[in-house]
């Protein structure tokens, strides 16, 4: 039977090649020289992984954001992972950091509005949830290819990818 996952996943690499270079652009920048504003990727447990923004001010705060925003898009990792609704922490003196958790996997409620979506369009298809994925199967490819198209237009705030598509 015809199936393919449904998956919320970065490439880390691109990721971190992201990262490496929005900090080698802040230490070149003339308006960050003496500061302590840096990117730092930290992997957390398991697929965890985090961004913390690190400036001294909220000015500065906001332009080591829309570097890091500039070196994801032009490393072509899309910034719909990211969570960029968190509140900067003060660290010591004049210190701030924003941490910025990284999406990756498909929660519980995602996995419910991806199997709801599909059977509100009355498609032949069947969605379960294993894991982190959603496995959506079906007895004929354009089946299947509807689907995606479905879940490409109706969930577009999220930056799903599919793979595993078995004919």
């Amino acid at each position: 039977m015809p199936s393919f996952d449904v998956v919320l996943e970065p490439d880390l690499v691109e990721l971190r090649n992201a990262v490496e270079q929005a900090n080698k652009e802040i230490g070149t920048r003339f308006d960050f020289k003496g500061s302590s504003a840096q990117v730092e990727l930290s992997a957390g447990s398991g697929k965890e992984r985090d961004l913390a923004l690190l400036a001294d001010s909220d000015f500065q705060l906001q332009q080591v954001r829309d570097v890091m925003l500039a070196r994801l898009a032009k490393r072509g990792v899309d910034v719909r992972y990211l969570d960029l609704t968190g509140t900067p922490q003060k660290l010591g003196g004049d210190r701030l950091k924003l941490p910025v958790p990284v999406k990756s996997g498909i929660d519980a409620d995602t996995a419910r509005r991806v199997q709801q979506v599909l059977k509100a369009n009355k498609l032949k298809v069947q969605a379960a949830v294993q894991g982190d994925t959603v496995r959506v199967s079906g007895a004929k490819r354009d089946d299947l290819q509807a689907a995606i198209a479905l879940l490409r237009r109706d969930l577009a705030e999220l930056p799903l990818s599919f793979n595993n598509f078995r004919a």
